[in-house]
């Protein structure tokens, strides 16, 4: 498998730091190049995320594995858009007798509400239904509005991954939106890191599998998605202007918790692992909410 590169937006020393992520070790490219690219958004509007990435293997590692602490890799990105029920069996569980829409459902998340590889989900105090949804998700780099599907992809920077955590009956608070329930502190992960993209054999049919403690819930693939990523920049580029570090995450397959019967949920000690080709492997554990 082709190695594409990782590249991390991490906290080490107390101090938040950018770099490539290796078997042998973490590679500080913020100490070489934060005078020219500061963060990793910098250097995804630059369109130099590739050249760092070839900075970085042919320097030595800086930092043992197991000294950085991760972050969301983009930071602060202007928009967080996801996509719900964009797999054929994912649309087949709402059992409503209707075909597959013919436009994309969104809604937005807000930065806040995710946490980085490794950093426990919070469930909080008001409801149990914490519960995950494995996605991949299209890190924007070059901006633009009204998208044509065919140029679409020249838009891509990267890929990382997603568990767009989902407190479910606050989802049901109101009549026709789940804002409320997609946006609680912290439920949510997206990492451990960017993979530059480079061509469309890498995303055409990414293998996609969320485990709970070891247990495959979710498996499906990228291929069989309702509204492919060409699609998804097209029509989201339609009504907002698409700028660099925006991620879209592209919908998830079936099998979340809500449709066990009874229902699943996640709970202190239970560890989801959300991984797909090429991308690695996005880990967090579960816990109470830690209240102020």
């Amino acid at each position: 498998m082709t190695d594409y590169g990782r590249l991390a937006t991490v906290t080490a020393g107390g101090t938040t730091r950018y770099g490539l992520v290796r078997d042998d070790g973490f590679v500080d490219l913020s100490a070489r190049f934060s005078w020219q690219w500061p963060t990793l958004r910098d250097s995804i509007r630059a369109g130099t995320l590739t050249q760092l990435v070839e900075a970085g293997r042919s320097l030595p590692a800086d930092l043992p594995l197991d000294a950085i602490d991760y972050q969301i890799p983009v930071p602060n990105p202007e928009k967080i858009i996801c996509v719900g029920v964009n797999y054929p069996d994912r649309n087949e569980e709402y059992k409503d007798g209707q075909a597959a829409p013919s436009n994309p459902s969104l809604f937005p998340r807000f930065p806040r509400s995710f946490v980085g590889h490794g950093v426990p989900l919070n469930r909080p105090p008001e409801s149990p239904q914490l519960d995950y949804e494995g996605e991949v998700v299209l890190v924007i780099g070059k901006g633009g509005r009204r998208i044509a599907e065919a140029e679409a992809l020249d838009h891509v920077a990267a890929l990382t991954l997603c568990n767009e955590g989902t407190i479910r009956d606050w989802v049901r608070h109101a009549k026709f939106n789940v804002t409320q329930g997609k946006n609680f502190d912290g439920t949510g992960a997206i990492g451990p890191w960017l993979v530059p993209y480079v061509d469309e054999s890498q995303i055409a049919d990414i293998a996609l599998t969320t485990s709970v403690n070891g247990e495959v819930r979710q498996d499906d693939r990228t291929s069989r998605m309702i509204f492919g990523f060409r699609k998804l920049i097209n029509y989201i580029s339609t009504f907002t202007t698409l700028v660099p570090g925006d991620m879209i995450v592209t919908g998830t397959p079936t099998g979340a918790g809500a449709r066990f019967e009874p229902p699943v949920w996640l709970k202190p000690g239970d560890v989801v692992e959300v991984s797909a080709t090429g991308l690695g492997t996005l880990r967090n554990p579960i816990a109470d909410e830690v209240l102020a």
